[in-house]
């Protein structure tokens, strides 16, 4: 779910369906599911919550120093899982016959200074009370010189939808001001409600995420990119923001050392940005309902920004972990179901007194042990699956997806033969619960097989109950999802059995504001997997199902990844149609 600002996990977390009707769990789902249940039995018992808990004691014991990218305490669990890998009898997951992939990361600490100045005047702005800026270029410092400032809505090029906030104005070498999330179109029927046709109604978008604002403006030759920050619309207070981006950040390396992305990315408070507008003399909220409407245009604000990033630079040497069991059938096991879950965490903080290490026990040592337990599991299958499975323990996830970002921007294997991803992060550590939160509702026809064989458990499939806050776009599965690649983010349920209804919300409630990325995300003695165990299971089967039938997952009508995925696809009409079929 997840990160480059530490909400992400949070978010992931939080996703969940307050459906009541999941408790009512109707007789007629006790049928078996229809995944090949033969010899599946000795593979889904090998899950227990004994191994899993060891799994998880071990990730996220003080040994292993909190699990940053590049530590002692990387080589620590990259060492681990590799062992466990080769003890099941999995092969190297890389080609090359290594149980890794290299991942090539720099560390960046900005020290920026920035001014607005109008009329001859300059507006004073203050790091990081009133903005955070930082450059993901790999070079020491940059500069934006007298920039124009531009306002440009929501900052959306949405074809599909006839939206472009960028009509008419060239915003080339020039500063562009933009708000937090889609653009909030009103139903026309009921303009006090949202229109579901528009940018996924009260569901977010990708066109909603600050990092496609940021890849956009790149695109359009912007030097500057500033997002008003609004903590409502947001999710998340300004300090998430502040907190994350005036300390040390990372990004991949890539072969032009990131000289494609604008010069600087930065984000602003409202309270500022209010400020500022008055000072030009245009109102901020009359400019946010124009930028609602598509007949929307760019506002130059007459104003001109100035930027200056130096930047403490460092090379960082990370691995994303990865095994395969490969199938069974010779014409499909080169294509490939992804089981992925981040293994990396905050790491450890020597500056503090006492306790300095943010050992990451359900956030995310459990998704990575689960992982170990996924591996197992098919490890004992007497008659594999069709299509090979990957067992993908990715890097800084909580760093901004960059492990699973390099792998599906770099893949071991063509994405066109990954047939679907499903991820796993944070488990249920709180017991058993009669339904399933998918994240990301409705994108595609992985749920339809998950909603299949969760009858096998007397469970039923409910969506998340805050779409409007992006989870599905902030865990490591979306970085596939942005390549084309049907991916499923599942997560706990929100209805316990035989607790009361209100359970599940008080233990989250606790762990977010007791545990969540702080030093006492530790093994609990309250904790009870057999829930995460039952959500493993479950996982499983969806995995078996979908690499031993010959029909392909796909993105459903309406969702913003399914015109990639056809396109990754195309060739003869027969052929490609034959994969859905």
């Amino acid at each position: 779910m997840k990160k480059n600002i530490p909400m992400l996990g949070l978010l992931g977390l939080l996703a969940f369906g307050c459906n009541e009707s999941s408790r009512q769990v109707g007789e007629a789902e006790n049928e078996v599911a229809t995944a090949d249940s033969t010899n599946l039995q000795p593979a889904l018992q090998s899950i227990t919550s004994e191994s899993l808990l060891a799994h998880t004691t071990t990730l996220a014991s003080d040994a292993f120093e909190g699990r940053a990218p590049g530590s002692v305490g990387e080589d620590s669990t990259v060492a681990y899982l590799t062992r466990h890998f080769k003890q099941l009898g999995l092969q190297p997951g890389n080609p090359n016959g290594t149980y890794v992939q290299e991942v090539p990361m720099f560390g960046y600490t900005p020290t920026p200074k920035a001014t607005i100045t109008a009329n001859g005047k300059n507006i004073p702005l203050n790091f990081p009370n009133d903005y955070v800026a930082l450059t993901r270029r790999y070079i020491p410092s940059v500069e934006v010189n007298n920039s124009d400032l531009v306002f440009v809505g929501y900052g959306v090029v949405a074809p599909e939808f006839g939206w472009d906030d960028y009509k008419g104005v060239d915003v080339k070498g020039k500063t562009i001001v933009m708000l937090v999330n889609d653009p909030p179109v009103a139903n026309p029927q009921t303009p006090n409600q949202l229109d579901s046709t528009m940018f996924g109604g009260r569901a977010m978008t990708y066109y909603g995420r600050w990092t496609y604002k940021y890849e956009i403006a790149a695109e359009k030759g912007a030097a500057a990119a500033i997002i008003i920050h609004e903590t409502g619309p947001a999710g998340y207070p300004y300090e998430v923001i502040s907190g994350s981006h005036s300390r040390e950040g990372f990004e991949i390396i890539t072969p032009d050392k990131n000289m494609n992305r604008a010069k600087v990315e930065a984000w602003i408070t409202e309270p500022k940005a209010r400020e500022i507008f008055t000072a030009l003399g245009r109102n901020f909220d009359q400019l946010k309902e124009a930028a609602k409407k598509k007949d929307f245009k760019p506002v130059p604000l007459k104003a001109n920004a100035s930027f200056s990033i130096n930047n403490k630079l460092r090379e960082v040497k990370s691995q994303n972990v990865v095994a395969k069991l490969e199938g069974s059938e010779p014409n499909l096991k080169d294509e490939y179901v992804i089981y992925t879950a981040h293994w990396d965490h905050l790491g450890k903080d020597p500056n503090l007194q006492g306790d300095q290490i943010y050992n990451g026990a359900l956030d995310n040592a459990t998704g990575t042990a689960g992982l170990l337990e996924l591996a197992k599991a098919f490890s004992a299958l007497d008659s594999k699956p069709k299509r090979s499975i990957l067992f993908l323990a990715v890097t800084a996830e909580e760093k901004g997806l960059l492990g699973s970002k390099y792998y599906a921007s770099t893949p071991l294997y063509p994405l066109d033969k990954t047939v679907a991803v499903i991820n796993m992060d944070v488990l249920n550590a709180y017991g058993p619960t009669e339904d399933v939160v998918v994240v990301g509702f409705g994108n595609s026809t992985l749920e339809d097989i998950l909603a299949q064989e969760a009858k096998s458990q007397n469970r039923r499939i409910v969506p998340e109950a805050t779409p409007e806050t992006g989870s599905f776009y902030r865990s490591d599965h979306f970085e596939f999802a942005k390549q084309g690649v049907p991916a499923l983010y599942a997560s706990s349920g929100v209805m316990a059995r035989n607790q009361s209804a209100d359970y599940v919300k008080q233990w989250k409630e606790r762990y977010t504001a007791n545990d969540y990325h702080k030093l006492t995300d530790e093994v609990g003695d309250d904790w009870n997997l057999e829930g995460a165990v039952e959500d493993l299971k479950l996982f499983f089967r969806v995995g078996y199902k979908v690499a031993s039938t010959e029909k392909y997952p796909e993105w459903k009508e309406g969702t913003e990844f399914k015109a990639k995925r056809e396109a990754m696809l195309s060739g003869p009409a027969d052929s490609v149609k034959a994969k859905y079929q």
